[in-house]
């Protein structure tokens, strides 16, 4: 019988604060100074969910570079339009994720959808940071635009799925593509289910509860608005028992275990490697928005 990953403990925000004008965030981790208890995973900000008045200019974050990391952006609620300097763009909506690669470095911009500007209403999304190994810190920029059909789902027993983001769960696998092993799965539990993952053992991984009241491992109350449960390495099974309907969403790592020094939106290896990526971005080599 597969061992139980242990609760290493319950977090909530750290901090909150706004990127730019269109994202009210409660950061889970770094703040929560359980960065390599959480390793490859880098940084998780919640934001919303809040309702946006009707407005005539798009709200959100302007220009500003990426290097040495991936960014997953997934959305619940609202919609966000991309551009970045490597020339890709779209829309994510509800149920979307994007996952870029920014890796050598990309200049992008992230803004509440047009048409969801002009008539507001509730904003809900996730941004996640992923690391990337000194191996791949440097190499080409990638985009991955899962749109919500491409996401498959697993049933959990009576009244719960998952859907699998990356990685793979009950031999089902996501569509996302990444350099070290990696799961998310989006999970959603009705009020009375209960549910049985596997997680790896040897991967640190976390329970982000957006909302709800699920009870970890028979024992451990998880409940509320953004909260972590931050899970042992050790171990492959966790058990989830539902008290009210909640949404939740899963992450599982294998640990690069490589030293992380950052700077802002840069995260490399050493302190002369964020310095030179301040100057190649100040030098336009990361490109720029038209």
């Amino acid at each position: 019988m597969a061992a139980t990953k242990k609760m290493l403990g319950i977090y909530g925000p750290g901090s909150t604060h706004w990127v730019g004008d269109g994202f009210p965030v409660r950061n889970l981790f770094p703040s929560n100074g359980i960065e390599k208890e959480i390793d490859p995973f880098l940084m998780l900000d919640y934001a919303g969910p809040m309702d946006f008045k009707p407005s005539n200019r798009p709200h959100g974050v302007g220009e500003h570079p990426h290097r040495g990391f991936e960014t997953v952006t997934i959305a619940y609620q609202g919609a966000v339009e991309h551009r970045d300097s490597s020339g890709n763009s779209g829309t994510i909506y509800p149920g979307d994720v994007q996952w870029m690669t920014a890796a050598s470095g990309v200049v992008h911009e992230e803004m509440h959808e047009r048409e969801f500007a002009q008539k507001g209403g509730p904003f809900e999304m996730i941004q996640l940071w992923v690391n990337l190994p000194k191996a791949h810190k440097m190499s080409k920029p990638r985009y991955q635009a899962l749109q919500k059909e491409q996401i498959p789902a697993v049933e959990l027993g009576a009244g719960g799925y998952a859907r699998i983001i990356a990685g793979e769960l009950n031999g089902v696998q996501g569509p996302a593509k990444t350099f070290t092993p990696v799961n998310l799965f989006d999970v959603r539990l009705k009020a009375g289910s209960e549910a049985e993952l596997n997680l790896p053992a040897g991967h640190n991984a976390g329970i982000v509860l957006l909302r709800g009241d699920v009870v970890v491992n028979g024992s451990q109350a998880l409940q509320g608005e953004a909260k972590l449960a931050l899970l042992s390495a050790d171990g492959e099974r966790v058990s989830l028992a539902a008290k009210q309907d909640s949404i939740l969403l899963v992450l599982s790592g294998e640990p690069i275990n490589e030293p992380v020094a950052s700077y802002g939106p840069f995260v490399m290896n050493t302190e002369e490697e964020l310095v030179q990526a301040v100057e190649d971005y100040r030098a336009g080599k990361m490109g720029h928005l038209n």
